[in-house]
């Protein structure tokens, strides 16, 4: 506010202004102070949800995963075992493993009769226990290298593999398509990281891995 003293300006107009910029000065002061109080309670805020993030990934990283004891009473209780199916709690998720082994011959994708008969069980479970849920269906193989096969490569099977096992739990087992995600992880996500034909068993796999209520 700009004061104008001129000879027409009486004394208590020239007052009147002084007091109304004295005022204005004041009220200025008590909302900067006001806002300076409220940025201090934010930040102060702030600071404890960093503190709150902190503490929730430290409990995050320290849970304890599931028992190779109690994945094993998981797979019993449902059926799966006696199949030789797993059925485990991996990383706060629900997988089922269905071994190579039991499902598809050395090379092939065409499911073998052991293999639609655990297919048939898992999609009882998946109804059963998890219904509603995502199932990610995800093919791993070992690290031998793809040879005398219509398979470009080891990624290319896992594929394959997996999209027979989709198409077998959709078109016989009454699985909802659209819950499904097909992935090929080929030799990339080993379960077991030996060389000996033990090892390379174990990697030869299909999961479903449960999201549930995505």
């Amino acid at each position: 506010m700009t004061l104008l003293a001129t000879s027409c300006t009486s004394p208590d107009q020239y007052r009147k202004a002084i007091e109304d910029r004295d005022a204005e000065i004041t009220r200025l002061r008590q909302e900067r102070s006001m806002l300076k109080s409220e940025g201090n309670r934010l930040a102060m805020e702030l600071s404890a949800t960093g503190a709150q993030l902190r503490e929730a990934s430290m409990q995050l990283k320290q849970a304890p995963v599931a028992a190779p004891e109690r994945n094993q009473a998981l797979a019993q209780e449902t059926g799966l075992s006696k199949l030789g199916v797993g059925y485990a709690s991996r990383d706060g998720v629900t997988v089922i493993t269905i071994p190579s082994k039991i499902s598809f011959a050395s090379g092939k994708i065409a499911l073998s009769t052991e293999g639609k008969a655990a297919l048939k069980e898992v999609a009882r479970v998946l109804r059963r226990n998890h219904s509603g849920s995502t199932y990610s269906i995800e093919g791993h193989t070992d690290t031998d290298p793809i040879s005398k096969s219509k398979f470009t490569n080891n990624r290319d099977l896992s594929l394959q593999r997996a999209t027979a096992v989709l198409t077998y739990l959709v078109e016989d087992c009454e699985v909802a398509d659209d819950n499904c995600v097909v992935v090929g992880h080929g030799q990339y996500r080993p379960l077991n990281s030996g060389t000996s034909d033990s090892a390379k068993a174990q990697n030869r796999r299909v999961e479903i891995v449960v999201y549930e209520g995505s």
